[in-house]
């Protein structure tokens, strides 16, 4: 049963952050305004970051989320099975959601938030490639950056909460890794399931304190040069800690910052172009 709740600010909150779809341009960066993002979701209780990071490095960009639970229950339920994750119908859905994006409402890129998901990144990309439009994977950011602050024989800790993750997550890093040939960096992985548990009964602090608690052991036993946090969820442990890499002494990535700031240049590089072009 739901826990009670004040319920006027929770609505108040929530629509000041999502709004409700206008066909105007956003307010926000002049270098922004009129762009459009398309960001396909894992499941639809995410999107509240794909917002909140949106509306906080993307000012004047209109969001539009698609994705729904089917797709992460799906996931999980192959996982628990040791089937392929993620399923082959889970990708196929991934296409789909990117062809409604671009047929009914063009955006400027794509962005893929799930991190389990991150396996449909080509077959997306293929299907929206006569339409011109950018695809990134939420992680891909994230792992080059991580990768371009390790020197050779470096160690990258990987931070998952939710099993399915995990091996998309560790294919990730290692294509990055190939081409930056830097093969020689290696990773460590830590999976918290009871931090997701808490994430989904609203315990913020209790995820995040198990986090920091999986990174201090790690650290305190092993060489450990950078962090990286495997889904976009656990970007909230930056956003309540914001000091929390210089209180440990180690850099501390999340999707949610990185992928996001990728974006972000990539669409100012798209305006800046657009506006150098020459009238006729």
């Amino acid at each position: 049963m739901m826990q009670e709740v004040d319920s006027k600010i929770l609505f108040s909150m929530y629509m000041r952050l999502v709004g409700t779809p206008c066909l105007e341009p956003e307010k926000g960066d002049p270098e922004l305004s009129g762009r459009v993002l398309g960001i396909i979701n894992g499941s639809s209780w995410i999107t509240l970051w794909s917002y909140y990071f949106g509306r906080t490095i993307l000012p004047g960009v209109k969001l539009v989320n698609v994705g729904n639970e089917a797709v992460q229950l799906n996931f999980m339920k192959a996982h628990r099975e040791g089937k392929p994750c993620p399923p082959q119908e889970n990708i196929e859905a991934f296409v789909r959601y990117a062809l409604d994006l671009v047929e009914l409402y063009r955006p400027d890129a794509i962005l893929i938030s799930c991190s389990t998901m991150n396996r449909a990144y080509p077959k997306v990309q293929e299907a929206v490639r006569q339409y011109e439009v950018p695809v990134i994977p939420i992680d891909m950011p994230m792992m080059e950056e991580a990768i371009a602050r390790v020197e050779e024989g470096g160690t990258i800790l990987i931070i998952a909460t939710h099993g399915p993750t995990v091996k998309s997550t560790q294919l990730l890093l290692e294509e990055v890794a190939r081409r930056a040939n830097k093969q020689s960096i290696k990773y460590v992985s830590e999976t918290i399931e009871e931090a997701f548990e808490r994430l989904g009964a609203g315990d913020i602090e209790g995820h995040n304190d198990l986090i920091r608690r999986a990174i201090e052991q790690r650290r305190n036993s092993e060489r450990i040069d950078v962090v990286v946090l495997a889904q976009l969820s656990m970007s909230v442990f930056k956003i309540f800690h914001p000091q929390v890499e210089e209180e440990l002494g180690i850099p501390i990535l999340t999707s949610g910052e990185c992928g996001f700031r990728k974006v972000r240049a990539l669409l100012v590089d798209k305006s800046r172009k657009s506006s150098a072009k020459p009238e006729h």
